[in-house]
């Protein structure tokens, strides 16, 4: 039945699903619940037309605002802890494998290649705070893992990330790294500081209609990746930062906390942070499946 009124509007909308071509199995599942949840949601909150419009206009904006520097969508999933639910969902922790949290809206791909223990720093700044990252990334064993890829991106100590701004250098303060014998792995960067994300535009918009502020706590991001292993996509966050409990993004985990502590004479930085990781392999990813 097309004709429709407020009491059968969503069951005429769900009835129309593969009428006109094949839909899958999991398609209908997720349009059947996505219309269901809208069509509840405007009732709920008795949405009116010149708000509907607005809500249009807003993603329009939103759309012209995403570039490869500044995914606007993923920063507005951000905002609503929508990324941080997805990423728990798709990477539940099993055993002792490490947490995973949001990618975030500022990853650049194919960042420099260098060797372990090398420098991420391309421009200094007076307030900067050198530190030296190690540790082991491991299997579920406890067996340190080789030749897996770390790559690794924080903002400057002026609280921007390298593609947002100018005056750094091209790929400052990322890189990608790889673990030795050993699963051994070790690179130069700076104390990560506190940073507002963008409060511009339709991200602003959002926090402040939620009254929320744009604060997120010092971290350090990282992709670990190596063929027969469950890719990680992980913060690491210092247990001295602000926000840490009140992040913008709701991404902070137990789990990735981590301390500085003054650095040796032969880290030769201001500060040591050390911090391992497990991988699931794949193999055991697929017999959990199979249980």
């Amino acid at each position: 039945m097309g004709i429709v009124n407020q009491d059968n509007i969503t069951d005429v909308v769900i009835q129309s699903l593969g009428r006109n071509g094949d839909v899958t199995d999991r398609q209908r599942e997720i349009m059947t619940s996505l219309i269901k949840h809208i069509h509840s949601f405007v009732k709920e909150v008795k949405l009116q037309h010149h708000e509907f419009l607005e809500a249009c206009a807003y993603l329009v904006r939103a759309g012209k605002l995403s570039s490869d520097n500044r995914q606007e969508f993923i920063l507005l999933a951000d905002i609503l802890g929508i990324e941080v639910l997805v990423d728990m969902m798709t990477n539940p922790v099993e055993g002792n494998a490490s947490e995973s949290t949001v990618l975030g809206p500022f990853y650049r791909e194919n960042p420099p290649v260098l060797p372990k223990g090398a420098s991420i720093i391309k421009k200094h700044f007076d307030n900067e705070e050198t530190a030296y990252y190690e540790g082991y990334i491991r299997d579920a064993a406890g067996k340190g893992i080789a030749g897996v890829t770390i790559d690794v991106w924080e903002d400057a100590p002026n609280g921007i990330y390298e593609n947002l701004d100018p005056d750094q250098p091209d790929y400052n303060l990322r890189g990608r790294f790889e673990t030795d014998e050993t699963g051994h792995y070790a690179f130069v960067g700076v104390r990560p500081v506190p940073y507002p994300i963008p409060e511009d535009e339709t991200a602003g918009e959002l926090l402040r209609f939620m009254g929320h502020h744009p604060n997120r706590p010092g971290h350090m991001h990282f992709i670990i990746s190596k063929d027969g292993y469950r890719p990680l996509i992980s913060q690491i966050y210092d247990a001295d930062s602000k926000w840490l409990d009140d992040d913008s993004v709701f991404a902070v985990k137990e789990s990735l906390i981590g301390k500085f502590k003054p650095a040796q004479p032969e880290h030769g930085t201001d500060l040591h942070f050390e911090f391992d990781f497990a991988l699931k392999s794949e193999a055991e990813l697929a017999s959990v499946a199979a249980e």
